[in-house]
């Protein structure tokens, strides 16, 4: 990652090889640990933002605007700490050039969808169903990969979509069987998996306008981000609440939305933390452990009682997910040792 400086990847994996085995699953240990702290923190202190009723603040756009903020400015002040400081870290310089904001402005679009419904999403379902509602993302991968890159799917992973989508539906169910099913909520957390997942087509594409440099993306999206918000705010009506809001002057509240805006921050360091340290798949694993572990920690804290049901639905969408992402990585290794023994052949002609 760039805070840590760039290395030479042979030289990473020698050191790796080098360190007693002891050492390096503590450090993988700790960084596991520091992704879920830091991702479930982010949702239970959004859910507080978003929904309290001690605070009572209803303006989910301002407080998705004020997190990009933070990040951005987070961003450029770590770029002049690394001018001011060189050795210190390896940060990229940050300089606005309105040329690349504009070619970056669609994937910013696209950010901003992605973050508005998921914060929506949290304002209008309940922690533990948050997961189900937004599991819908590895099937919107699997469906615009075909319809955009024309890149077809196997059986197997195909399978796996369809235990998800059950998951989901069973668990739409079941909440709607409990009482506590909102469509509005469901509806932003389909649309916030539709974005996550173009989301991810379109940063492969606009990564070459910023020389390949995620932070350098991550700091135009929330600046292309702060500036599309503001006439939102005025056209839902949002600015007016917030001067109304009985807290607007507390240091309280002020410091728990610059927490937010920290934790957003936070996550995009902690999961490039986390593939370093283990591997992609490794990656997508943990993430779903911890959503498992996340769901448990919503049902306890809420005191919430869940049906058998409701439970078997959550197993699915977990279940289906580890199972698309294990079908995925084996037909990857598939795919890198095919080519092996064709080499081979045509060497041995050759010669």
């Amino acid at each position: 990652m760039a805070l840590m400086g760039t290395s030479d990847p042979s030289g990473e994996t020698e050191a790796s090889h080098e360190k007693p085995f002891v050492l390096r699953a503590l450090q993988i240990a700790l960084v596991v640990s520091l992704y879920w702290v830091t991702s479930i923190s982010m949702v239970f202190l959004n859910k507080y933002l978003l929904d309290s009723p001690s605070l009572r603040l209803d303006t989910p756009i301002f407080v998705t605007f004020y997190q990009c903020l933070v990040t951005a400015l987070l961003c450029k002040g770590l770029s002049s700490l690394a001018t001011c400081c060189p050795g210190t870290m390896d940060f990229p310089t940050l300089r606005l050039d309105l040329r690349v904001a504009r070619s970056i402005l669609p994937l910013s679009v696209v950010f901003i969808g992605m973050i508005t419904f998921n914060n929506l999403c949290l304002k209008y379902v309940g922690v533990a169903f948050y997961n189900v509602g937004r599991s819908l993302t590895t099937v919107f991968n699997v469906l615009l990969s075909y319809l955009l890159l024309k890149q077809t799917t196997s059986f197997y992973a195909l399978l796996a979509c369809s235990i998800i989508i059950g998951g989901f539906w069973l668990g739409v169910d079941q909440e709607g069987a409990e009482g506590t099913l909102s469509w509005t909520g469901t509806l932003f957390g389909v649309l916030a998996s539709l974005c996550v997942s173009l989301n991810a087509i379109y940063t492969k594409k606009v990564l070459p306008a910023v020389d390949g440099s995620i932070w350098r993306l991550t700091f135009y999206n929330n600046v292309n981000a702060c500036v599309l918000f503001l006439p939102l705010l005025l056209l839902l009506g949002e600015l007016p609440a917030l001067y109304n809001f009985p807290q607007l002057g507390s240091a309280h509240f002020w410091g728990m939305m610059t927490l937010g805006g920290l934790f957003g921050f936070a996550i995009g360091y902690v999961t490039g933390l986390q593939i370093k340290f283990t591997s992609p798949l490794t990656h997508n694993v943990s993430g779903t452990a911890k959503a498992c572990a996340q769901t448990v920690l919503a049902v306890l804290y809420y005191e919430e009682t869940k049906s058998f049901l409701w439970w078997m639905s959550n197993m699915m969408v977990l279940g289906g997910s580890s199972a698309y992402t294990w079908v995925r990585g084996w037909e990857m290794k598939k795919i890198q040792e095919e080519p092996r023994p064709k080499e081979e052949e045509k060497s041995n002609v050759e010669v």
